[in-house]
C-alpha cells in the first residue's frame, strides 16, 4: 500500500500557473503508475494526466493537453502537475493517483491522496 498526500492548490487568476506536488510513502514509488484526476462540484471525477513507473511516457486529457505537464522524481518520491494557462473551468479538487499499471491507472483502480483544491477566477 502507498499513501499520497497532495499540496499546492490554491487561488489563481485566469492566465496563472501552479504547480501541484503528490509525496508518496510506503511501497516502492518508482514501481507506480502515477496520476492526476480532478472532480468538479456536481461533476464526475475525471482523468487529468498519467505518467509511467520510469517517465518515459505521458498522456493527458484533450482538455488539458499543451497547458499541463505531469512528471516525477523517483528519487524523491514525488510526482508533479505544472498547470499553466489555467482557466476557470479548470476549478475543481485535484486527486493524485498511484496504481499498479496504466491500464489500472486509467480505471481509478488504486490508492489516492485526500485532495487539494484548485481555484481559477476569472
Amino acid at each position: 500500500q502507498v499513501q499520497l498526500v497532495e499540496s499546492g492548490g490554491g487561488l489563481v487568476q485566469a492566465g496563472g500557473s501552479l504547480r501541484l506536488s503528490c509525496a508518496a510513502s510506503g511501497r516502492t514509488f518508482s514501481s507506480y503508475a502515477m496520476g492526476w484526476f480532478r472532480q468538479a462540484p456536481g461533476k464526475e471525477r475525471e482523468f487529468v494526466a498519467g505518467i509511467n513507473w520510469t517517465g518515459g511516457s505521458t498522456y493527458y486529457a484533450d482538455s488539458v493537453k499543451g497547458r499541463f505537464t505531469i512528471s516525477r522524481d523517483n528519487a524523491k518520491n514525488t510526482v508533479y502537475l505544472q498547470m499553466n494557462r489555467l482557466k476557470p473551468e479548470d476549478t475543481a479538487a485535484y486527486y493524485c493517483a498511484a496504481a499498479d499499471s496504466d491500464y489500472d491507472l486509467s480505471r481509478g483502480n488504486g490508492s489516492w491522496g485526500q485532495g487539494t483544491q484548485v481555484t481559477v477566477s476569472s
